[in-house]
């Protein structure tokens, strides 16, 4: 059985659902890659997997319990989140930021124990930034930064790391870097990775399971190389695309070179839609001629 898994999940902002009546099983010991266009649900699940947002209705389960009537530490000491854009106080250094993922297991305000830093020291090991220890957070450079924050959430001493596009706004040295960090991480300690990523080729090449979502339903899910096909890529982003299999791994690579016929009917609607209803705004702003 999957340790983190879903059932009959419905999850809404308000009035407006944005996903409804998930089932989805992650497996253990991968990482898996949650990818779909903008407005998908792939952060919302997230943030739902991480007790963030509680459901509509169903329920998120972890070891087969359900996570959002567990304690808050007890969830931390198996699963930890890192969110997009993370943000620290100024002038804070890596290693104490690191040391925050072992507050799921002090007690009340306790002083680091020796398994603490043995914990601190070890992920600051293994996400490469031993040498960066003493250095304030904001000054290092987005790879590193990011590293960073990996290492924070390595320290917790899960066996589940969720990360919401853990490469936004980093040049591709940098998503690269980050990437091949995880992929070690997974390798080497056997996490299990659950990761929104918006680069498919990413997607493809570093995780062993790909689910495609659209409109907050899973429409494929599986081995990437039996996801991304140019099918896929058409119900689920709209674009016209081939699917070849990258040189150097064999993984599957996405070359778009188009809109689908569907999307640009739907563009062509909705462009028609808004120049109406711009003629409806205009003739209703028309002043009333002044009767003689």
């Amino acid at each position: 059985m999957s340790r983190l898994s879903t059932n009959q999940l419905s999850l809404a902002y308000g009035a407006r659902k944005i996903v409804d009546e998930l089932n989805l099983s992650v497996p253990d010991g991968k990482i898996t890659a949650l990818v779909g266009s903008n407005g998908s649900g792939k952060s919302t699940i997230l943030k739902s997997m991480a007790r963030i947002l509680s459901p509509q209705s169903g329920a998120v389960y972890l070891d087969g319990k359900e996570i959002h009537r567990q304690p808050t530490k007890e969830v931390a000491k198996q699963l930890a989140i890192l969110p997009q854009n993370p943000t620290s106080p100024d002038g804070l250094t890596v290693k104490e930021l690191v040391s925050f993922g072992r507050y799921p297991h002090q007690k009340g305000f306790g002083s680091l124990k020796s398994e603490d830093m043995r914990m601190i020291e070890w992920a600051l090991e293994a996400t490469a930034m031993m040498a960066f220890a003493e250095r304030p957070v904001d000054q290092l450079s987005g790879g590193q930064r990011q590293r960073a924050w990996i290492a924070m959430a390595v320290a917790q001493g899960t066996e589940v790391l969720l990360l919401d596009e853990p490469t936004t706004f980093l040049d591709m040295a940098h998503q690269i870097e980050v990437m091949m960090l995880l992929e070690k991480l997974n390798k080497e300690q056997k996490r299990t990775i659950i990761m929104v990523v918006h680069d498919l080729n990413h997607a493809a090449r570093y995780a062993q399971h790909m689910v495609a979502l659209k409109q907050g339903s899973v429409r494929y899910e599986g081995d990437p190389a039996e996801v991304m096909t140019p099918e896929m890529l058409r119900v689920v982003f709209g674009i016209d695309a081939d699917v070849l299999p990258d040189p150097r791994t064999g993984t599957p690579m996405c070359l778009p070179y188009g809109l689908s016929h569907d999307a640009l009917a739907q563009s062509a609607a909705e462009a028609s839609h808004a120049a109406a209803g711009d003629s409806r705004k205009a003739l209703e702003a028309e002043p009333v001629g002044a009767v003689g």
